[in-house]
C-alpha cells in the first residue's frame, strides 16, 4: 500500500474514526460509570463500614473497567485495521483499474475498457469513461480511415496529372486542346476536394462563421431548383418545388449549400424521365425540408453510411465527373452547426430515397 495512494488514505481516515469513537466511549464510560455504578451499590449513611466497603469495591469496578476498555480497545483496533484494508481495498480497487485504463487511453490504447459492475456512482464513472474511450476510439477509427481515403482519392488524378505530364515532357502525347482540358479538369477536380475537405473540417471544429436568421426554407429550395432545373431539363427530369412558406432560424448561404448537395445528389441518382420532390414541414419548434427521388434507394445499412466521408452507394461509380464525395458528410456537420439534423430515408432498394434536414423554427 503506496503512502498517499487513495487506499492508504481511506485506511488512515477508517483508523481516525475507529479511534475516535474508541476514545470518546471510553471517556465517557470512566467518567460516568462510576457515579452510576456508587448509584447502583448504596450504602447506608454513617456506616464507616459500608463506606469504606463502597469506595473498595468502587476501585476495583473502576479498575476492571479500564482494563476491560484497554482491552476491547486493542481488540477494535486490529479487527478495525482488517475490515479497514479490506474495505479500503474494495473501494480503491475499480478507481485504480480506473487509473491504469486512462493512463492507456493516454498512450493511444482506445480499445481499453473497464467493468462497470460496481453499484452506485462507481458504476457510472465506469460506464462514463467506457462511453468516452468509446468515443475516442470511434474519432481516431475515422481519422486513420480519412488519412487513407484522402490518400485514395488525391492519387487518382495525381496519377492522371503525372502521367500527361510525362507524356507530354516525352513527345508521346501531342499538345491539344483536348489535352490541356483535361489536365485543367483534374486541377479542377483536386481544388474541389481540398475545398470540401476544409470546410468539413471547419464545419466539424464548429469553425464555420454563420449568420443565423430567419430564413424561408421553401424560397431557399426554389432557388436552388430553379438553379438546377436545365441539368434536369436535359435528362426529363421533373423538380417539384415547395409553394408555401417555412420560416427556420438558419445561415441562408449554409442551408442553400445543404439542399443544393441534396439535389444534385438526387439528380444524379435519379433516373431519365422521373421526378424529383421537395417538400417542406413547419411545426411550432422545427422546419423540415425534404428531397426525395425515384432513383436505386438505400439499404438500412445504408442510411448512416451515406454521411460518411467518401462513401459510395455504388463503388463502380467514377468520381471524376460528380463531387468529391464528402458533400453528404458537409451537409450533416451544417445542419449540426445550426442546431439541426440531418438523416436519410428508404423504403428499400429499388423504391427511391429521402433526404431530410430539420433546423429550428423561428
Amino acid at each position: 500500500m503506496l503512502p498517499g495512494s487513495l487506499r492508504a488514505r481511506l485506511f488512515v481516515a477508517f483508523i481516525v474514526v475507529v479511534a475516535a469513537a474508541l476514545g470518546t466511549v471510553g471517556i465517557a464510560v470512566l467518567l460516568i460509570g462510576p457515579r452510576y455504578f456508587a448509584e447502583a451499590m448504596g450504602h447506608m449513611p454513617g456506616d464507616p463500614m459500608g463506606e469504606a466497603m463502597a469506595d473498595a469495591t468502587l476501585v476495583a469496578f473502576t479498575d476492571a473497567m479500564r482494563q476491560a476498555l484497554i482491552a476491547a480497545t486493542v481488540i477494535a483496533v486490529i479487527t478495525a485495521t482488517v475490515v479497514s484494508l479490506g474495505v479500503a481495498g474494495r473501494i480503491a480497487r475499480p478507481i485504480s483499474a480506473l487509473a491504469r485504463a486512462a493512463h492507456r487511453v493516454a498512450d493511444g490504447h482506445y480499445a481499453e475498457r473497464v467493468s462497470a459492475d460496481e453499484p452506485g456512482e462507481l458504476g457510472t464513472l465506469a460506464t462514463s469513461f467506457n462511453e468516452m474511450a468509446g468515443s475516442l476510439e470511434a474519432t481516431e477509427r475515422r481519422r486513420l480511415q480519412l488519412v487513407g481515403d484522402v490518400a485514395h482519392e488525391l492519387r487518382t488524378p495525381l496519377t492522371t496529372l503525372d502521367g500527361y505530364l510525362e507524356g507530354l515532357e516525352d513527345g508521346v502525347i501531342e499538345p491539344s486542346a483536348q489535352t490541356w482540358g483535361l489536365l485543367r479538369m483534374e486541377t479542377a477536380r483536386l481544388t474541389r476536394m481540398v475545398n470540401d475537405l476544409s470546410e468539413l473540417w471547419r464545419a466539424e471544429a464548429h469553425q464555420l462563421p454563420l449568420r443565423i436568421d430567419a430564413v424561408d426554407a421553401a424560397e431557399v429550395a426554389r432557388e436552388v431548383g430553379e438553379r438546377l432545373a436545365p441539368q434536369a431539363q436535359a435528362r426529363g427530369i421533373v423538380i417539384e418545388l415547395p409553394q408555401g412558406p417555412a420560416v427556420a432560424l438558419a445561415d441562408r448561404d449554409r442551408l442553400a449549400q445543404i439542399l443544393s448537395n441534396y439535389l444534385s445528389n438526387a439528380l444524379r441518382h435519379a433516373p431519365d424521365g422521373s421526378s424529383v420532390r421537395v417538400t417542406t414541414a413547419e411545426t411550432p419548434d422545427h422546419v423540415r425540408v425534404s428531397v426525395t427521388d425515384e432513383g436505386p434507394g438505400l439499404a438500412p445499412e445504408q442510411l448512416e453510411a451515406v454521411f460518411e466521408r467518401f462513401y459510395r452507394v455504388d463503388p463502380a461509380r467514377s468520381r471524376a465527373g460528380g463531387g468529391s464525395g464528402i458533400g453528404l458528410a458537409i451537409v450533416r456537420a451544417l445542419a449540426e452547426a445550426m442546431d439541426g439534423q440531418s438523416w436519410a430515408e428508404s423504403a428499400g432498394a429499388g423504391r427511391g430515397s429521402t433526404f431530410l434536414v430539420e433546423l429550428p423554427a423561428a
